[in-house]
């Protein structure tokens, strides 16, 4: 994880395991964490790293959705979901002041505008096909004619043209649009997390993900800037549900697959 520390520029210290397991808190963090008295929380949908509603029970679930119930309750505010198309979205939200919460990639070019806790958890970066392609090897990829589809606004977006010099990087404006794109042929194949992968695998007769992976994300909470003083509360608040069992719980209701856990800070 030391990598994940050189890349956002903070040296993590280790948390301390106990003093959040239950709703008490300081009255500075959550003025902090919750300045107008209520965690304002932004979630996307079609990601169990943020928002997904069980189709059985009509539950919505999700590691931003239910991490920052958890956080709400432990700092004795209500939360207030706001949802959003996308999570570069989510992100020009909390750069302008209107949420304060939510889980992401923490990357370098999203550190210069919110503020990050060590990873959460990990996940792995993949490829999903249609039923119909013939795409079994990542190494079929980098060629004239071939369609690699993103999403708009995202990581992936960005980094993937330097990886693949002679296919064209084709953004999608969301998942919902992603999975109709790979059903009618507009994109031959789409790349980014696995656990979102699965969850249009799902809704897609026959798609594929290949066994391959291109890389990790490192999953964290995001914050507005400015709220550095909260921050110490933050990363007890990540230790703590990773070692209690809470975040594992998360994982399950929300179906997320593909995540590898975080090394302990």
């Amino acid at each position: 994880m030391s990598q994940f520390a050189t890349l956002i520029g903070i040296a993590f210290a280790a948390a301390a395991a106990s003093g959040l397991t239950g709703p008490a808190h300081a009255d500075g963090e959550a003025t902090q964490l919750a300045p107008l008295g209520k965690l304002r929380v932004g979630v996307y949908p079609g990601s169990p790293l943020s928002l997904t509603v069980n189709r059985a029970t009509g539950e919505s679930h999700g590691l931003a959705h239910d991490l920052g119930a958890e956080l709400a309750r432990r700092l004795s505010v209500p939360v207030e979901y706001t949802t959003y198309q996308r999570v570069a979205d989510v992100l020009v939200a909390m750069k302008a002041g209107q949420l304060d919460f939510t889980i992401t990639n923490a990357t370098p070019v999203r550190a210069l505008d919110v503020d990050f806790s060590q990873p959460v958890l990990s996940l792995e970066l993949g490829y999903l096909v249609p039923a119909r392609s013939s795409i079994a090897k990542a190494d079929e990829l980098d060629r004239p004619g071939m369609r690699i589809g993103v999403t708009k606004g995202s990581t992936s977006e960005r980094t993937l043209p330097a990886k693949f010099k002679n296919a064209a990087i084709v953004p999608a404006p969301n998942l919902r649009e992603a999975i109709d794109m790979l059903n009618d042929g507009r994109i031959d194949i789409y790349m980014t997390n696995k656990p979102i992968l699965f969850e249009m695998a799902d809704s897609m007769q026959g798609a594929r993900i290949l066994d391959e992976s291109w890389g990790l994300e490192y999953v964290a909470i995001a914050i507005p800037k400015g709220r550095e003083q909260a921050m110490d509360y933050l990363r007890r608040f990540v230790s703590d549900v990773q070692a209690n069992g809470f975040l594992a719980g998360v994982q399950k209701q929300a179906g997320l697959r593909g995540a590898v856990a975080a090394a302990p800070q």
